[in-house]
């Protein structure tokens, strides 16, 4: 097979992927109830597990479909009747409440800007105070509307300390910031196969402790499809899902999955940071800055603000960079203009360099002066 066109998506997701990625996805077909199909998933789940637990006391539960398709499983088959603290600071978090409020779900929302850390004495204190029985708590890991990294090993020492089960939605963080399960006292992962680990759309996932999992069968099930113990049994007894799996994008997954073990979840995060810094530095160097501050930034999509400047429309600047291969992201921070950019996928800070050049045309074409501007949030 020949190359495929390289278009280089700096948006948060689907990520840039590499041709061999793509090239998995043609196999002969198979009807998803064979064996070796069935051994397929049971790899994939496997080596998922691996990046952020130990397999034998955790597992990964596969589904078909986005990234919400998981954390909807999670938060419609794990809240019983008690109540669960929503960490609501960004469009993702959101989300969440709106899947809560669908479901009937007993939630407080609590929320936190989306540009700063959660204030950690003031969730404690919405633990400590709360008269309802708090069962779980439930945030986004990597808040993509900014590029804010919530402190998830801190919340998660919260939670131990309340006896709270805590809920992560990792899906723009794993495969690339390091999480450890047990460690940060973390009990469902969701993620998808789009993002850092560079597979395909149409694949999410959930991953658990075995023990977990098993005491789901005492929660009323809300959703038929997300059903998340009924897939966990399922997939344990005939080793396959229960409605028909994407054969073809899971293939890509296994072959990504394969990519990244062979390049490492520590090295690509440290590619990925390298290609940040080179953004940054470029934005600052021709008058653009950042709203998220380093400490507490990703360093895996940036919310940048746009120029200042009667020419500027961000469609047009979309399509001037869609033209030359580039696709970018508008912003979705409330009150503030923005866009974005991610450095996630199979680039490098080459493709970076290659970015800003085109953005330099661009603003000087729109008459935007060019001038370097100082990092406010830059660390001593």
């Amino acid at each position: 097979m020949g190359n495929v066109k390289r278009n280089i998506l700096l948006t948060p997701g689907p990520a840039t992927t590499t041709d061999t990625v793509k090239f998995a996805q043609v196999v002969p077909d198979i009807c998803p109830r064979e064996t070796e199909f069935g051994e397929l998933m049971g790899s994939i789940s496997t080596h998922l597990t691996k990046i952020v637990a130990d397999e034998k006391q955790y597992t990964t539960v596969l589904f078909g479909g986005s990234g919400t398709a998981a954390v909807d499983s999670v938060l419609s088959s794990v809240i019983g009747e008690d109540t669960v603290i929503i960490i609501n600071n960004g469009a993702y978090g959101k989300r969440m409440c709106e899947i809560a409020t669908v479901y009937g779900l007993h939630f407080l929302e609590f929320v936190s800007p989306p540009d700063q850390p959660v204030d950690l004495a003031a969730l404690e204190e919405l633990l400590h105070s709360t008269h309802s029985p708090i069962s779980h708590l439930a945030l986004v890991h990597h808040e993509t509307t900014t590029g804010l990294l919530n402190d998830v090993g801190s919340i998660g020492r919260l939670c131990q300390k309340y006896q709270v089960k805590l809920i992560v939605d990792a899906i723009s963080s794993f495969g690339a910031v390091p999480i450890h399960m047990e460690a940060m006292n973390i009990s469902y992962i969701v993620a998808s196969s789009n993002k850092n680990v560079q597979g395909l759309p149409g694949v999410s996932f959930i991953i658990a402790s075995k023990q977990n999992l098993e005491e789901l069968n005492q929660v009323r099930p809300r959703s038929y499809y997300l059903n998340l113990y009924a897939q966990y049994k399922y997939f344990n007894q005939y080793q396959q899902m229960r409605f028909t799996a994407p054969i073809q994008t899971l293939y890509a997954l296994h072959q990504a999955i394969h990519e990244l073990m062979l390049e490492g979840v520590e090295q690509r995060y440290e590619r990925y940071t390298k290609s940040w810094e080179s953004l940054i530095h470029g934005i600052h160097r021709l008058g653009l800055n950042h709203i998220v501050r380093e400490e507490c930034h990703s360093k895996l999509v940036t919310s940048i603000t746009e120029p200042d400047c009667d020419g500027y429309d961000f469609q047009k600047m979309h399509d001037f960079f869609y033209t030359k291969g580039f696709t970018i992201y508008p912003g979705k921070v409330e009150n503030l203009n923005t866009f974005r950019i991610a450095n996630i996928g199979d680039i490098t800070h080459i493709d970076i360099y290659a970015f800003l050049v085109l953005l330099e045309i661009y603003l000087q074409d729109i008459g935007f002066p060019s001038r370097k501007v100082a990092n406010p949030y830059e660390t001593e």
